[in-house]
């Protein structure tokens, strides 16, 4: 009876953006030839024909492709069509085989034929690369919002820099830049050069109209009064460098609210049941799905919780047994854990009212048991899995508990 591995012939890829890189192994190990392929989907079918030549009689084909998600997602989206099987080969796995084989370059064919090594050796561990359009189109939805969020903080701080500079003191009267009304002052009137020929009346009248009525006199009044000059050199230039960076700030906070109103809208395809959970609103629930993905392929919440880097590692030998903080998994998914954790431990609003009474006491139950708060919050965030991982699995909305006053606590 032959072994199951020797049933395939091992194909590893190495994925690029114009070039892939095919390698083909038997189960020995043994190199049985090599294919380099355009990255065009009118390419592949031409490849599929090489590939049956390097097939080795009575076995199949077998593709680990070193990126199912990016520039090797259209390969894998087309042997899934073809139903030829394919599995997902971790870069980091690929990037360990070379060494240890101690192989001091690394070239395209180098890291083809170390994936195919590790599509052999790890057979039965590797995942399936399933690309789902679903998901995939969910994730590029919450990145393109990251980077315009991180983009627009990068320009609010640029923004303040120039202000200070501006107006030193211009916190004592718009203590929010990013304002509608804080916005349309600083970009009307950059320096106080350009409001030395303003009266308080205009100015009044210009806030009334951009605050719909909330700022009027006072405040202008309160900004007259604390002007200071600050005119210098090309003076009108660094005023137009002002005004750019509001309109760039502007475009992002409009392009911000547009791809929410569309992650909104996206997240019905789903039937996604995590915003009905106090603590998570639209963008996060997207967040934490985006990295999850489809919950099937955690077959209970402890592996979720490993996949998260929140399960903890135990180091054993002997009569020794330790566990540490697991540093590695998806550390995305862990960071929105850890946000969801702290949001529903602590008060929020000025009355100080409590999103979940039943993870608050478990938290402050966890701290009398002798952890230290952020032990308890790891093991908060152990909860949370538990509880979004059957959300997801069941279907399932979240039965809030009444939203309380915060309790008195001895610290």
């Amino acid at each position: 009876m032959n072994h199951p591995k020797m049933r395939y012939t091992y194909v590893g890829i190495d994925s690029h953006k114009d070039m892939h890189t095919a390698v083909f192994m038997d189960c020995f190990f043994e190199k049985l030839g090599e294919v380099s392929f355009r990255n065009l989907p009118s390419a592949y079918p031409e490849f599929l024909a090489e590939a049956e030549k390097l097939k080795q009689d009575a076995t199949e084909l077998l593709f680990g492709l070193e990126d199912a998600s990016s520039f090797g997602r259209t390969l894998a989206v087309f042997l899934a069509e073809n139903g030829l099987p394919a599995k997902h080969v971790n870069s980091f796995l690929v990037a360990r085989e070379r060494k240890t084989q101690n192989i001091t370059q690394k070239t395209d064919s180098i890291d083809a034929e170390c994936a195919a090594r590790v599509l052999m050796s790890r057979l039965g561990e590797l995942p399936d690369a399933e690309p789902q359009d679903k998901f995939w189109v969910l994730r590029n939805l919450v990145v393109a919002r990251k980077q315009i969020v991180k983009n627009n903080t990068l320009l609010k701080m640029q923004l303040h820099s120039l202000l200070t500079q501006h107006y030193p003191n211009y916190r004592e009267f718009f203590a929010y830049t990013t304002g509608k009304t804080a916005l349309a002052f600083f970009e009307k009137y950059p320096s106080p050069n350009t409001l030395e020929k303003v009266t308080t009346e205009e100015l009044s009248e210009f806030l009334l109209d951009e605050s719909s009525d909330r700022f009027g006199a006072v405040k202008a009044e309160l900004i007259m009064g604390s002007l200071e000059s600050t005119a210098a050199d090309f003076q009108e230039i660094r005023d137009e460098i002002v005004r750019s960076v509001i309109r760039q700030i502007r475009f992002g906070m409009k392009e911000i609210e547009r791809l929410e109103n569309i992650m909104a809208k996206y997240l019905d395809e789903f039937g996604c049941p995590l915003p009905s959970m106090a603590g998570l609103d639209v963008v996060s629930s997207c967040q934490i799905l985006s990295c999850i993905g489809d919950v099937k392929r955690f077959p209970t919440p402890a592996k979720l919780a490993r996949y998260a880097g929140i399960a903890p590692v135990t180091y054993a030998s002997g009569k020794k047994d330790m566990q540490f903080a697991n540093l590695r998994g998806n550390r995305e998914l862990n960071s929105h854990f850890f946000r969801l954790a702290v949001r529903l431990t602590s008060p929020v609003g000025p009355n100080n009212k409590l999103l979940n009474m039943f993870i608050y006491d478990y938290f402050h139950k966890k701290q009398a048991e002798g952890k230290t708060k952020r032990q308890a919050l790891k093991s908060v965030e152990r909860r949370l899995v538990n509880i979004i991982w059957t959300m997801l699995t069941n279907n399932e909305e979240y039965v809030n508990p009444p939203v309380i006053d915060k309790p008195d606590v001895k610290e």
